[in-house]
């Protein structure tokens, strides 16, 4: 009984997830939990080669999914990106907003081609995404679930992020934003505030200075592992689970932001 009611509360069978940035590390971990929950799940970015390694790990652990390319920064790649997911599965139950990329710089160092890639691809990459897919998910009979990825540095200063920081403020603004402009058209709007994960945009700025600083105000002293970040995306893209939960900023950082508000 127990299985039953945590398939029908968590699980994902039949359901279309569209994760894009599932070539990167924390965006794959999502990818495939959410393919093992059950979902089909559509691998989209720019690099085939890592899109479709993606999608060989997912298959070789019993899961669906296909690569779809398309470009983040690019409103028509994207619109072409649902149109092949609904012509082949005929809906997308799940948007997830995973690309992203840092500048690891001293403030006064950063150049405005640097800041400006930053906000282009964090910010405006997902805006554009949530409006591309949203109008279509708001038009389904079970309509959708959007994720977006934000960032404990969002809330808390910290050195050589700025734009990066500066971006993921704007993406948790703009996912409260839609939640409220969404919330009677049965697509909801939720932010995945991960705390420090190890991955390609931040391994430059770990030295061990920084590390040993960042430990310091974890409580649970240590870096999060990719797959810790599937338990919560998959509660916020569940339409039984999560049904009652749009605008909602949920944080998967080891009590770091415990430390300071």
């Amino acid at each position: 009984m127990a299985t039953d009611f945590l398939t029908k509360m968590f699980g994902l069978d039949g359901q279309v997830a569209v994760v894009i940035g599932a070539s990167g590390v924390l965006g794959g971990a999502i990818a495939e939990g959410l393919a093992l929950a059950g979902a089909t799940v559509v691998v989209s970015g720019l690099n085939p080669q890592r899109g479709e390694s993606r999608v060989e790990r997912i298959t070789a652990a019993g899961g669906k999914a296909e690569f779809i390319a398309a470009d983040t920064l690019s409103r028509d790649s994207l619109a072409q990106l649902r149109d092949k997911c609904l012509e082949k599965f005929g809906r997308v139950d799940m948007l997830v907003n995973c690309a992203g990329v840092n500048s690891s710089v001293p403030y006064e160092e950063i150049t405005d081609e640097d800041w400006q890639r930053v906000l282009d691809t964090n910010l405006t990459g997902t805006h554009l995404a949530c409006q591309v897919f949203a109008p279509t998910m708001a038009k389904q009979k079970q309509g959708g679930a959007v994720l977006n990825i934000g960032s404990v540095t969002a809330h808390l200063p910290l050195s050589r992020v700025f734009a990066y920081s500066a971006s993921k403020a704007a993406v948790e603004n703009l996912t409260k934003n839609l939640a409220r402009e969404y919330a009677t058209q049965n697509v909801r709007f939720n932010t995945l505030c991960p705390g420090f994960f190890p991955a390609e945009q931040n391994r430059k700025i770990l030295d061990k200075e920084r590390v040993d600083n960042i430990i310091g105000q974890t409580p649970m002293a240590r870096f999060g592992e990719p797959e810790e970040l599937v338990g919560a995306s998959i509660l916020l893209l569940s339409q039984a689970a999560g049904s009652f939960v749009t605008g909602a900023t949920v944080y998967v950082d080891g009590g770091f932001t415990a430390m300071r508000f």
